[in-house]
């Protein structure tokens, strides 16, 4: 092993610092194994992290003991213990706060046609280390003498924020292909940098992304969303070809820029308003009717994706412009499809292509020009998702032109003061017609069925451009609608017939 350096030493000493909370816990485990003859280490994230001071969620320890004996080691020791991945050698355990989960020695590697890794226990510390993903991760403190353990110079990495492998690349991502991405995640989560073997491998490598499940490569990407930096890994997925795999929307942003150069390059632009997004967000734990704590997934995906309309929308006009019509419409179909094969759950890719689709509509707000109708449907429109949009709307200027942002800027300050007034008048989140489906029946005459679905739907739209009416304003807008429908849409037989077609 290398000779410590006096900036190793200053890291071990902030690691022993970080780990003095869990430490007793740790050696008391630790002791509890070697009592029944097996090893066991801290290894990995909470080794890395606490040189870095950064919080870890879980405890990682690895062991020679199998899952059967850990299960034994544990009993009457943790609060509960459970069944992580049995042919994988994890067991989990509760003790306290405290979580931990705890793996056998192994080595594990894919089969080249296959999704799932094939697992091998080993018998010694070492064999695990080199296995892992990078030499940062291949630390471990050998416990309860708390021996530090660093056959490949991950402590020296760290500190010179350097990202290799145990192993060459080629077998680390041959193993476990996953781990390309895990690297990108590392440069935004981190600010480690790969060193040049690990891209080139990343590169040479990336079409064997496509053994990983969609659901490891979406929680992948989520966790360099919501780093500290995600531009800097989106980035190195683009440089790698990797996005290429698994978002490919993301590079084909890159567009060949015009030799008059009278658009934006949109790829750039993208990851800029993300980063302008992500500078918007509220504070953790941040309340409010339109906050939006950070780091907020559903914000940062919306911006990432704002613009992928553009590439199949782009037209070169006559005068030498270039338009891009519609773009948010097909963006939103094309955001709804990506997210949909990376397997988000249908709440997130609702609300991140609905903010797509409506990520242009100030636009149409110009100097202030709308009436309350129109700010009210963009408050009803957004829903939940105003505090977002605002963000987003305000993010998407990217202009270097100061005068036009803040003129900008101050437009939408004016739209927003108008939907704190207008707020302040009516409770819009919950805006109904002023007459319910009961009300609208007996005052045409009809039953419930696809008319009344239509007449609810006219007085939504009239209180909606008209604002609060009452009952009797909304009765009379009510029957005025009905009186100017065809008869063979208002007569008795025509309504039945209306709803036998529709049911």
């Amino acid at each position: 092993m290398p000779t410590p350096t006096s900036t190793d030493a200053a890291l071990l000493l902030r690691a022993m610092h970080h780990l003095t909370p869990t430490l007793p816990l740790l050696t008391d485990l630790g002791e509890r194994f070697g009592t029944a003859g097996h090893q066991v280490a801290l290894v990995g994230g909470p080794v890395r992290d606490a040189f870095l001071g950064r919080p870890s969620p879980d405890l990682d320890l690895t062991t020679s003991a199998s899952p059967e004996q850990i299960e034994e080691v544990l009993a009457g020791w943790a609060d509960t213990t459970w069944d992580v991945g049995r042919e994988f050698g994890t067991i989990g355990a509760r003790r306290g706060d405290d979580v931990l989960e705890i793996t056998t020695y192994r080595a594990d590697a894919y089969d080249a046609e296959s999704r799932k890794p094939v697992v091998a226990f080993g018998d010694n510390l070492e064999d695990d280390l080199v296995r892992r993903d990078f030499t940062v991760n291949a630390m471990a403190l050998r416990l309860p003498e708390l021996l530090f353990v660093d056959p490949h110079d991950g402590l020296a990495d760290l500190a010179a924020l350097r990202l290799r492998t145990p192993h060459t690349p080629e077998v680390s991502f041959s193993d476990d292909p996953l781990r390309m991405m895990r690297a990108a995640r590392f440069v935004a989560q981190l600010g480690l940098v790969p060193a040049p073997e690990v891209v080139a491998a990343m590169t040479d490598m990336a079409g064997r992304l496509e053994i990983i499940s969609a659901e490891r490569v979406r929680d992948e990407l989520v966790k360099l969303l919501l780093a500290p930096d995600p531009r800097a890994g989106l980035e190195m997925l683009v440089e790698t070809e990797l996005a290429e795999q698994m978002l490919p929307e993301l590079p084909a942003l890159q567009l060949e820029v015009d030799e008059h150069h009278r658009h934006k390059d949109v790829y750039e632009h993208s990851l800029t308003v993300l980063e302008q997004a992500i500078a918007l967000e509220d504070a953790p734990g941040a309340e409010g009717e339109d906050a939006v704590p950070g780091p907020d997934l559903v914000l940062r995906l919306a911006a990432l994706l704002h613009d992928i309309g553009k590439p199949a929308t782009r037209r070169f006009e006559p005068d030498g412009g270039v338009s891009f019509h519609h773009h948010e419409i097909v963006g939103a179909k094309l955001t709804r499809a990506r997210l949909r094969a990376l397997r988000f759950d249908k709440e997130t890719v609702r609300s991140v292509s609905r903010l797509v689709e409506l990520h242009l509509r100030f636009h149409g707000y110009g100097s202030g020009e709308w009436t309350d109708s129109a700010v009210r449907r963009y408050i009803t429109d957004a829903g939940p998702l105003l505090g977002r949009l605002h963000r987003l709307t305000r993010s998407d200027s990217t202009t270097r032109n100061r005068r036009k942002a803040a003129r900008l800027a101050a437009t939408y300050d004016d739209l927003e003061t108008r939907i704190t007034r207008l707020r302040s008048q009516e409770e819009l989140r919950a805006v109904r017609p002023e007459l319910d489906g009961n009300q609208i029946a007996e005052a045409l005459g009809i039953t419930p069925g696809p008319v009344l679905g239509r007449a609810y739907k006219h007085l939504l739209a009239v209180r909606l451009d008209q604002g609060p009416l009452g009952e009797e304003g909304a009765r009379a807008a009510l029957l005025q609608w009905w009186a100017d429908q065809p008869e063979s849409v208002t007569q008795p037989e025509a309504v039945t017939q209306l709803e036998s077609e529709d049911g």
